[in-house]
């Protein structure tokens, strides 16, 4: 018996529950389509939020050969043979679910077919390409991230799914109650809601019907009302505000529900955006701490979160080092440049070495003539850009 949710898989992009940021009107997944053209790509998201469901309706929109492979579930013959019959017709779509975990072998006789436009991939993944897949794979597919659905998506699609199942009848509270026990996974909350149909003699479902089959809490990232990125932004927030606690308390609800690349993303992202240069030493450590938890897996992966996160939010804070490149940034952006001066180009005769001078230092201009005044980079009130500062000046001295 065919399962509800492979009944409503998209034949077409406009048929996607959320996701509008790349499949809605003028956007790039949307435009692709409009204009017949397919790229090499990498989808990657939570699982249930649409990663297969849109490359099944780009292929069906486009109306090209295509074939779908796990790469762990199919070895590597299987491979071979959509090589072999991508040579016979010139051009196929492999879509290749779970990709971050397909092994070299199977790399390596993909790489040259994808190169070469034999084969355009689409790769679906639940973890960080950033982390997980192979750079040579990486550096030919565009990478995009899904975002997970809210509660009101999930309800809508649902609301579709209630003309596939004759005779039901079923409140709003309780769809609302199925798409919050499903914790943004569209997939677990058709299911659900297939369950609760089929497990009672009346086709009604009330609250207290859903609550008997899936009894579970509320974990997902509208838990209490709150939004998905609402959390992840307060994760970011209570550790640049040094609330220890509350950073703990985030952690714990994304770590509840298995965020793992979004704890990891955050985290990289405060060690130099908020930390910096206050305790440089926070990139490495963070780093490390995700590799402990990715050896390790949660439960135990959990330990080396929690060192960190103490630590980060227990860190002094700086932000100087990036406001300071968003200061030059902002020059170039309005023409605010001037051509590098004629004694650092290259091979330039004039240019002073500074390692043949005392401590190490020459004075010497560097930024062009039309600002060469300018300064970007303006030290925090911390022991290691003030002991910089103190190190750099007397250099100078």
């Amino acid at each position: 018996m065919e399962l509800l949710a492979d009944s409503l898989r998209p034949k077409k992009l406009e048929d996607v529950i959320g996701q509008k940021h790349l499949v809605g009107e003028g956007k790039i997944l949307y435009n692709l389509v409009k204009n017949k053209k397919i790229f090499s790509m990498i989808l990657f998201g939570n699982p249930g939020i649409g990663k297969t469901s849109i490359a099944f309706a780009i292929v069906n929109e486009l109306n090209v050969r295509f074939r779908l492979l796990n790469a762990v579930v199919n070895n590597k013959s299987d491979f071979d043979v959509v090589i072999e019959e991508a040579k016979m017709y010139g051009e196929m779509v492999l879509i290749v679910d779970e990709i971050h975990r397909m092994n070299k072998d199977k790399q390596d006789i993909l790489l040259p077919y994808i190169e070469n436009g034999t084969i355009i991939l689409i790769g679906l993944t639940t973890s960080n390409p950033y982390y997980k897949i192979n750079p040579a794979i990486r550096s030919r597919c565009q990478i995009f991230e899904l975002h997970n659905l809210s509660s009101e998506e999930i309800v809508a699609g649902l609301n579709r799914a209630l003309l596939k199942l004759p005779g039901i009848e079923i409140d709003s509270e309780a769809l609302e109650l199925i798409a919050k026990l499903s914790s943004g996974d569209f997939r677990a909350a058709l299911n659900l809601l297939e369950m609760s149909y089929y497990a009672n003699d009346s086709g009604k479902i009330d609250v207290e019907k859903v609550r008997m089959i899936n009894s579970k809490p509320i974990l997902g990232g509208d838990a209490n009302g709150d939004g998905h990125y609402d959390l992840i932004s307060a994760f970011q927030k209570s550790i640049r505000g040094s609330d220890v606690d509350a950073a703990l308390y985030y952690l714990a609800r994304l770590i509840a529900i298995g965020d793992l690349d979004v704890i990891y993303r955050r985290m990289t992202v405060i060690a130099y955006e908020d930390i910096g240069l206050a305790n440089p030493g926070m990139g490495p450590k963070v780093k490390a701490a995700i590799d402990a938890c990715e050896m390790l897996g949660l439960p135990e992966g959990r330990i080396p979160l929690s060192v960190v996160v103490v630590e980060l939010a227990s860190s002094p804070k700086s932000n100087s080092a990036h406001i300071a490149l968003d200061k030059a940034l902002q020059d170039i952006e309005t023409g605010s440049t001037g051509n590098v001066p004629p004694w650092i180009k290259t091979n330039s005769l004039n240019y002073k070495y500074p390692h043949d001078y005392p401590k190490h230092w020459v004075r010497q201009q560097y930024l062009p003539n039309e600002i060469k005044d300018r300064r970007y980079y303006e030290p925090a009130n911390n022991r290691y850009e003030t002991s910089l500062k103190n190190i750099n000046e007397e250099m100078k001295r």
